[in-house]
């Protein structure tokens, strides 16, 4: 069973002014203009589908549930001792723990990819 037919990005789009979020399915020959995109980067909201608005990217995940962190540079994944999120939430106060996390660039691996609207189309 080979994953590359049925696999499928995920696009979560956050809207600040209603608290809702909104997931959209994309096909990975769609999900090529994310690659190459860090986290902090604002995109054109036509790419999933919502022409007018704009949208930036706070993180993701890879295929593997991995999180991506904003200041581990790359699309690698590596051990890191962290001592809050994303990626470990500590039980007790000065609590540290190594984890597995993948850096702030989105690659092939990575999933599901988590952007928030930032600006939305002009109203007639």
């Amino acid at each position: 069973m080979s994953g590359e037919e049925e696999l499928t990005y995920r696009i979560n789009v956050s809207d600040p002014r209603t608290g809702k979020t909104t997931p959209v399915q994309l096909p990975p020959d769609k999900f090529r203009p994310f690659i190459g995109l860090k986290i902090g980067d604002v995109i054109d909201g036509s790419v999933v589908g919502m022409p007018g608005y704009k949208l930036k990217i706070t993180g993701g995940t890879d295929k593997d549930g991995f999180p991506m962190r904003p200041d581990v540079h790359g699309g690698v994944k590596v051990r890191i001792l962290l001592s809050g999120p994303p990626g470990f939430r500590p039980k007790r106060k000065g609590e540290r723990r190594r984890k597995t996390v993948r850096g702030n660039v989105i690659t092939e691996d990575i999933i599901q990819v988590n952007t928030v609207i930032t600006k939305w189309p002009e109203e007639k």
